[in-house]
């Protein structure tokens, strides 16, 4: 028997345990069944709606619901536990007594993928960089594809015909568990405090987050970001992109031409941001780090700025809703953390009634004061945790608290005048009163265009 055949079977004869049914468990399931792999499935909800779904579905595995009091640790191998499990689960904690292999479903991807990856992380701007740098390959012919913490699970994506190429956004949640993904070009885009309600702190959190470079084959890094920047590896191939002039002709900035600025690599000159459909600095940056990961993995140049020139960006980030009597709307729901509102702020060149709230995960709001006092007029706060942004956020702006979104929208035409924008950006997460950021952006731009209709 080979080396080969003989470390099959042996991964094949271990028991592993699948912790977490939510998407990502409910993938991992569908893939170690279709390797024939023996394993259990465990979710710590006694009520999981799906359970009856997973029993049809997969007959001879047990599922184990509630405390897990019923499993027997010792016999597993390896645990695959789902991003969104909590490190301080009673089932994590039990399998850490146990001294169990813990692994997530990247680095099952990882073992299984023979195409190249890139791999994207960061605290903000990840979807916009994977779904522009996705619209580039294809662009370019290349077969694509994308997933991981975007859209569709990453397993999902090896079940199915093999891909030339693949582009994963990743969380620090799922690299906390992935060590042998080794890939072909990665970027930390940025880093700034978010799920502090997980983490034990920053480090902790850039920890997490550093782990995408390992035996990376190229590294793009952000100049803008010291503590992005730092995590990247000084023994590799490195592009940079930034916001000013770039250093080398390698990297990807920014160059003010005659009236205005374009987006350059070196001495070359590429596009004109005036020329991008994505609103926003920040926005800048994501199209550079975009064009440096996709010039890592070869992709003709015209390709990618003819994407650039036709790319209008995903919904609930930095998205254009209306103009109502000279005052812009913008829905920036997914800005879940003070990093992304801070950016949105600072992408925009006219005076801002700012619209923040929910649920504050932990997080350091103080990070905002600056941009608030630079960009904008009127801070309308909502949501659970409303009094202590408030308290975080005074002398910033004149602060005015609402009693929901309806509330909010009202008070925000009522402080806009024309010329200003009127931005959605809660630094917040949703689940205070909305099911997800989609929702709460979705009820955002309903009653904008409500209010569009009663304008007129």
């Amino acid at each position: 028997m080979s080396d080969i055949a003989f470390n099959k079977t042996r991964q094949d004869s271990k028991l592993l345990l699948v912790l977490g049914m939510g998407l990502t468990g409910v993938s991992v399931a569908q893939f170690l069944t279709q390797q024939g792999r023996r394993f259990v499935m465990a979710d710590s909800r006694p009520d999981l709606a799906i359970a009856d779904t997973l029993r049809r579905d997969y007959p001879g595995v047990e599922l184990s619901l509630g405390q897990g009091n019923d499993l027997d640790f010792d016999q597993f191998d390896e645990v695959i536990v789902s991003p969104g499990v909590p490190a301080d689960s009673p089932l994590v904690l039990r399998a850490r007594e146990a001294g169990i292999p813990m692994l997530g479903d990247i680095e099952l991807f990882s073992r299984e993928a023979r195409s190249p990856v890139t791999a994207v992380t960061g605290s903000n701007g990840k979807s916009t960089v994977v779904h522009l740098l996705t619209a580039m390959h294809k662009y370019a012919g290349v077969n694509v594809a994308l997933g991981g913490n975007f859209g569709t699970p990453a397993l999902d994506l090896i079940t199915t015909p093999e891909a030339d190429h693949y582009v994963l956004e990743l969380s620090s949640f799922q690299l906390e568990t992935t060590s042998s993904l080794c890939p072909a070009a990665a970027v930390v885009l940025n880093i700034s405090e978010d799920h502090m309600d997980r983490y034990a702190g920053m480090d902790e959190y850039i920890h997490a987050k550093r782990r995408v470079y390992h035996e990376a084959n190229v590294v793009v890094v952000n100049r803008d970001d010291k503590a992005a920047y730092a995590l990247a590896p000084d023994d590799v191939r490195r592009i940079s992109f930034g916001l000013d002039e770039p250093p080398a002709d390698s990297d990807y900035g920014i160059r003010q031409q005659v009236d205005e600025p374009w987006l350059v690599r070196g001495k070359e000159t590429l596009i004109a941001a005036s020329s991008l459909r994505i609103l926003g600095r920040h926005n800048w940056g994501n199209a550079l780090a975009a064009l440096a990961l996709g010039d890592a993995a070869g992709l003709p140049r015209e390709a990618m700025l003819e994407t650039l020139r036709g790319y209008s960006g995903l919904p609930h980030r930095s998205q254009w809703v209306a103009e109502v009597n000279g005052v812009v709307w913008i829905n920036d729901s997914k800005a879940t953390n003070p990093g992304a509102t801070q950016a949105a702020l600072e992408g925009l060149d006219r005076p801002v009634v700012l619209i923040a709230g929910g649920q504050g995960k932990s997080a350091d709001f103080t990070v905002l004061k600056a941009a608030i006092k630079a960009h904008a007029k009127a801070v309308v706060l909502f949501g659970e945790d409303a009094d202590e942004i408030a308290h975080k956020l005074d002398g910033t702006a004149p602060i005015v608290r609402s009693t929901g979104m309806a509330d909010a929208v009202a008070q925000s035409a009522g402080l806009a005048e024309c010329g200003d924008y009127v931005l959605l950006s809660p630094a917040c997460a949703s689940f205070d009163m909305f099911s997800d950021y989609v929702e709460r952006g979705r009820v955002f731009m309903d009653l904008v265009r409500e209010w569009e209709r009663h304008a007129l």
